[in-house]
């Protein structure tokens, strides 16, 4: 389930949307879970034995919008605004 290249790194991409959730690896889509954090975890279990073997790590998981850069929660104060 993870992407391990020559430089010492693993990439996990989450991808889907709810009900079909996949955790994506070397461009290939693992199985589908039923939910965004499901796969996280799934992708955080992976992540922590590449940790274990000296890998770097990366896990990109989209916003709620589905960009993957995320995107601005207006329904909940800051916590400047507490």
């Amino acid at each position: 389930m993870q992407t391990q290249d020559a430089t010492g790194s693993a990439t996990y991409v989450l991808r889907g949307s709810e009900g079909a959730w996949r955790v994506e690896t070397d461009g290939e889509a693992g199985m589908a879970y039923a939910s965004k954090e499901a796969a996280f975890e799934a992708a955080v279990a992976a992540a922590t034995n590449a940790i274990r073997d000296g890998y770097d790590v990366t896990i990109t998981v989209p916003g709620a919008g589905g960009s993957m850069l995320g995107v601005e929660d207006t329904a909940r104060p800051s916590p400047a605004e507490g």
